[in-house]
């Protein structure tokens, strides 16, 4: 003991999730005759590891259970003294860390376990699935049930328990009933095949390319493949090579140095390729993407390595990349428009999505995104006007839907969504037709590539007539981007004036 008596000594405890102690983290210097600014810099370091160890044990205890992050300070949900809500798989709470009982006003701990989430905060068990389906990392705010004090929250899902392979063989994937399926994947069969074998893809690195008309969730799919891969804790990095004009989209892609060009941040930046190096970089019309831009990008899926814009020295990449195109780049290779070696680069499978019009969970979708765009309150919506929408042909797919929702949900006066909350283009529409001086061509009547082109054709020269012409308000009632649009006009080679 007495040689012991020279020592400093800082500890901190280590909780378990039911406020139990678990441990004491301690930090101990030989001399105690150390200054007290000294000894206050320790015990604020011991402190902080302490909790840390006591968070990242609360988040690894109930990995199979849906976690609520939340602070009353935006910027301090997802970091150190977040508080934190186990949630299962009915609802009920199974734990709460320290901060829940701080942010919440001293409550005792004992009032919160067991109880439905819905007694503790403003929403149901509904929406926590839905937030956890969707971009987990999308900041939303909540109010607390007992006395309406708001925080910014996020969602962590459940982790997929990994399956034991057998000895000596291969670990077996995951089959199609255990599928946890992300935001706007929904139940459709097809979709639902689709996440199934681009998770097995996914767990091999094999390269997946998605085909689709604009809108149909190709991003939120990619996501979901994302979170239910192995590469889920690594970032997920999306460009849009259509969006982003052709002078920037090379830095955008690979970075630049320090110096690089006039203008250049001064420290330089990391390139979408880099934030992406050990997650998931998804390409979206990759179709798009200059020819010179391409020969680049397969030099880097080859080597697996980058050089940023005004570098010599090539930085290592661990990527898993999925691309999107709406273009068939088949016909594009032919055409001399896209490299054929990028083409077979990325081509590892090519997963088909199904517009709008054709999936068979439109009635879940739609209930999903109003969950979603409406979280702090809830809106119904009338038979007629489900109706309606379920019989809309959507030729903006699920960006136009979303967007259709989110204005008949702000027009509606009493939490339901009523026939005059909806565009009159859908409640004039029938079955799925698309509408040219007062004739009706269907989509579902019209055999073949060419049929559909025709359909898109007419579908834009309706909505450019309903809206006289001008491109900002057609492609608002379309739900996609004036790029996009001007891309569909040229094709079709409708002038604008």
């Amino acid at each position: 003991l007495t040689r012991h008596l020279p020592l400093s000594c800082s500890g901190a405890p280590i909780l378990d999730p039911h406020g139990g102690l678990l441990a004491v983290l301690d930090a101990s210097t030989p001399n105690a005759q150390d200054g007290k600014q000294i000894q206050r810099h320790t015990v604020a370091l011991v402190s902080m590891s302490a909790a840390q160890i006591s968070r990242s044990h609360f988040l690894n205890q109930f990995g199979h259970a849906f976690i609520l992050r939340f602070h009353s300070r935006p910027e301090f949900a997802g970091l150190l003294h977040e508080a934190l809500i186990a949630i299962g798989a009915d609802g009920r709470v199974l734990a709460v860390n320290e901060a829940v009982l701080e942010q919440l006003g001293k409550i005792d701990r004992s009032q919160l376990v067991g109880r439905d989430i819905s007694q503790v905060m403003q929403l149901d068990f509904d929406t926590i699935e839905h937030r956890a389906g969707s971009d987990a990392g999308t900041l939303w705010s909540i109010r607390c049930a007992c006395h309406g004090r708001r925080f910014y929250a996020l969602v962590r899902p459940p982790r997929a328990r990994p399956a034991l392979p057998a000895v000596g063989g291969p670990a077996q994937a995951a089959s199609d009933s255990d599928l946890q399926p992300g935001e706007h994947v929904g139940s459709d069969p097809r979709m639902r095949h689709n996440l199934a074998n681009a998770l097995k893809l996914a767990a091999h690195r094999v390269s997946i390319l998605l085909r689709g008309d604009t809108g149909t969730g190709k991003e939120e799919f990619a996501k979901a493949v994302h979170r239910g891969s192995p590469w889920a804790s690594g970032a997920f990095v999306a460009i849009n090579c259509a969006a982003i004009p052709e002078a920037l989209i090379e830095s955008e892609l690979f970075g630049y140095a320090r110096g690089a060009f006039t203008d250049a941040a001064r420290e330089g930046r990391h390139g979408k390729l880099l934030q992406a190096s050990g997650g998931t970089l998804f390409l979206d019309e990759i179709g798009d993407m200059p020819l010179p831009l391409q020969s680049r990008l397969l030099r880097v899926l080859e080597e697996q390595s980058v050089t940023p814009l005004g570098s010599e020295r090539a930085v290592p990449l661990e990527l898993h990349v999925i691309s999107a195109s709406h273009r068939d780049l088949a016909q594009r290779v032919a055409a001399g428009e896209f490299r054929e070696d990028l083409y077979y680069r990325l081509n590892g499978v090519v997963l088909h999505l199904p517009p709008l019009r054709e999936r068979s969970d439109k009635a879940e979708l739609i209930r999903t995104l109003l969950r979603e765009e409406n979280a702090e309150h809830s809106v119904r919506i009338s038979e007629e006007a489900m109706h309606k929408l379920l019989s809309y042909a959507w030729p903006g797919n699920l960006r136009q839907l979303r967007n259709v929702l989110r204005t008949a949900a702000v027009l509606c006066s009493d939490g339901m969504i009523r026939l005059p909350n909806l565009p009159q283009e859908i409640v004039d529409a029938g079955s799925a037709p698309c509408l040219v001086d007062g004739g009706a061509v269907a989509a579902d009547d019209m055999p073949g590539r060419v049929a559909l082109d025709q359909a898109e054709r007419l579908v834009l020269q309706q909505q450019l007539e309903r809206h006289r012409w001008n491109v900002s308000r057609t492609a608002d009632a379309l739900g996609i981007s004036r790029n996009t649009l001007y891309r569909k006009l040229r094709k079709h080679g409708l002038d604008t004036g």
